[in-house]
């Protein structure tokens, strides 16, 4: 039986390899995000903070490569290939240049370092996650990956959407632990659902660790239940908060619903659960465009001045023949 370390015994060291550009390129070391953090400086926004902790050392389980060039002893760049647990069909792949060294083919050059290691591993896909109109994503065209995703962090503003009649609308908005087995099937769901273009393999056990432990920052969640005559009390919708406090900042939401609605109704879902949150202060909610119910709400509130987004990222993937 085929697994990702077959043909490898020990992540790579490669000697010290010199690029076109004169830099000098080797394998991840303690320290080196402290150093490289010095030359960067701080990160733009929470995606490029979050791609950031990807660099550290090569290993093979979970699998994964990482190498630095260093220009003159100081490291100036870093990159990384690695395979992820929950998106096991592709590797994933970050690297940073020093804004002085860019433009030299240095990305390029570490890139093609690391797809030799591809091998060694089950996967030979690539996919990798860039802001939009940066020059990263012009790199990543250049070097065959075609766009398959684009995701926002919408802020929503109090008020935004009209409160709806509960009673009337035969639903209940309920209190719910975030241990509850019943949230967390449905979270567990609604991501596999909403990951078609990139399978995942989330599970019961992963959606509570990684989206609703205490760790997590998860610090409380409601449900939108379905109290209509003839209806099954079943939960329609569901919002997890990574915000503790309310305050004039917005709150750091999961928004989701149940997979098996109709389209239409997942949207009404959306709206409701949306106009709840967001009464009396803002809401920031991240939408990818496989997000349709939700992301046809907000795109409605963007275009009507009732939201916005502070940034965009975009999704690439080079997949093997």
């Amino acid at each position: 039986m085929s697994t990702e370390h077959d043909a490898a015994a020990r992540p790579a060291d490669p000697a010290r390899l010199t690029l076109d550009s004169g830099l000098t390129v080797r394998p991840w070391a303690e320290g080196d995000d402290l150093k490289l953090l010095q030359v960067w400086g701080d990160p733009e926004n929470s995606m490029h903070h979050q791609d950031r902790s990807l660099l550290r050392p090569s290993s093979n389980d979970p699998w994964s490569r990482c190498i630095v060039a260093e220009a003159e002893g100081l490291p100036v760049a870093a990159a990384t290939i690695f395979r992820s647990s929950l998106h096991p069909d592709r590797l994933s792949f970050y690297a940073e240049v020093a804004p002085e060294h860019r433009r030299r083919g240095v990305a390029a050059q570490m890139l093609q370092i690391l797809e030799a290691e591809v091998p060694n591993c089950a996967v030979q896909s690539l996919k990798s996650r860039v802001a939009k109109r940066s020059a990263a994503q012009c790199f990543l065209k250049d070097n065959g990956f075609t766009k398959i995703q684009a995701s926002r962090q919408v802020v929503i503003q109090p008020g935004a959407i009209k409160l709806p009649d509960l009673d009337s609308a035969g639903l209940d908005l309920e209190d719910l632990a975030t241990g509850s087995v019943e949230l967390t099937q449905l979270v567990a769901d609604f991501y596999n659902a909403v990951h078609t273009w990139d399978p995942a393999e989330m599970t019961v056990g992963r959606a509570q660790q990684m989206l609703l432990a205490p760790e997590t920052g998860a610090s409380g969640a409601v449900v939108l239940r379905d109290t209509a005559n003839g209806g099954d009390n079943s939960i329609l919708a569901f919002a997890i908060s990574y915000t503790p406090e309310r305050t004039e900042d917005p709150a750091d939401v999961l928004l989701g619903w149940n997979p098996e609605l109709p389209e239409a109704d997942a949207e009404t879902s959306c709206r409701a659960m949306l106009s709840l949150l967001a009464a009396h202060f803002p809401v920031k909610v991240e939408v990818d465009d496989a997000m349709v119910p939700l992301k046809t709400v907000t795109d409605e509130l963007i275009e009507a001045g009732l939201a916005e987004f502070d940034f965009e990222a975009l999704i690439y993937a080079r997949d093997a023949s």
